[in-house]
């Protein structure tokens, strides 16, 4: 496979191109403000909108607070108080050289709610923040009110072979400084069933961050120290009520993993998403505010007391 890293280096380098201005990345042009607020020696970049019980967004690998555009307006509008935020080393906040363990995202999760002064809040991820705010359910329970883990990372991730190379050492310092654009838009559509569905103005905002000079050292950061299937064997550790939703047509993160997440939660419901990939967030927005917020509103649905009888009396 590494004969073919002089092709990928070729292509990274010729399609560079210049990334969205600060003023123009999401959430400009809409109603809600950006701020920033440093957490754990981090600037971290948020918006929060809505009043009522807390549920905090977190993003996945490689994605920033844009993930959530579509499903930020219809949870507030609901009667929620909806945050978001650029997670250390990705988006617009600050990219530093280390702070990229499993902990360390944890840590700064419950240090980002003590800064907004929130004793415990309803926490969704998706993808890596997926894994994130499981660890969070486990490390600090009285924190996490509810969860919703939409295509969780923690149990496994086919990671693409680009970002494979980015965490070699040398040739992904190499690799990671030779963004493009184009490999910007190949990576984003992998994430999604119907690849058509990706905007040119997705993929700008996406790029967007690639202008930080520290981009690449968090790129590798994350890839050096996160570990994706940290989740193994510990769900059951999570009493909360869970909704796990996940794409029918996830390729990054199959279904089986999420069905079996799902077995393993105490207190879970299961749900999938026909005609989605693993950016359902972006692909299925108003199916999964639908799901997010009955959730939200009603909890985990309770099985029937006894199973065997209900089935008997059929």
């Amino acid at each position: 496979m590494r004969t073919g890293l002089p092709l990928i280096l070729a292509i990274l380098s010729a399609c560079r191109a210049a990334p969205l201005p600060r003023a123009s990345v999401y959430p400009a042009g809409t109603a809600l403000e950006a701020r920033f607020v440093r957490v754990d020696g981090t600037r971290i970049r948020f918006v929060d909108t809505g009043k009522g019980t807390p549920v905090i967004f977190l993003h996945g690998f490689g994605a920033s607070m844009y993930a959530w555009r579509d499903i930020l307006g219809p949870v507030a509008a609901a009667g929620f108080r909806a945050i978001a935020f650029d997670n250390r080393g990705l988006g617009m906040s600050e990219k530093p050289a280390d702070g990229y363990t499993n902990a360390d995202y944890v840590h700064l999760l419950a240090s980002f709610m003590d800064s907004l002064e929130l004793t415990d809040a309803v926490v969704v991820g998706h993808s890596m923040g997926g894994a994130i705010a499981a660890e969070c359910a486990i490390a600090h329970p009285d924190r996490v009110r509810g969860l919703v883990l939409i295509d969780a990372a923690g149990m496994g991730v086919r990671v693409p072979f680009v970002l494979r190379v980015a965490a070699w050492p040398g040739v992904g310092r190499i690799v990671s400084g030779l963004r493009s654009r184009w490999m910007t838009a190949r990576l984003l559509r992998s994430m999604y069933a119907d690849p058509g569905k990706v905007r040119n103005e997705d993929v700008d905002q996406y790029y967007a961050p690639v202008a930080d000079p520290d981009f690449g050292r968090a790129l590798r950061g994350i890839l050096r120290d996160f570990r994706f299937d940290a989740l193994r064997g510990r769900l059951a550790a999570i009493a909360k009520p869970t909704l796990v939703l996940w794409g029918q047509q996830d390729r990054l993160i199959p279904v089986w993993i999420g069905r079996a997440a799902a077995l393993e939660l105490p207190r879970a419901a299961f749900v999938t998403v026909p005609k989605a990939g693993h950016a359902l967030p972006e692909e299925a927005p108003a199916e999964v505010s639908r799901l997010l917020i009955a959730f939200l509103q009603k909890g985990v649905p309770a099985p029937p007391p006894n199973l065997a009888v209900r089935a008997l009396s059929r």
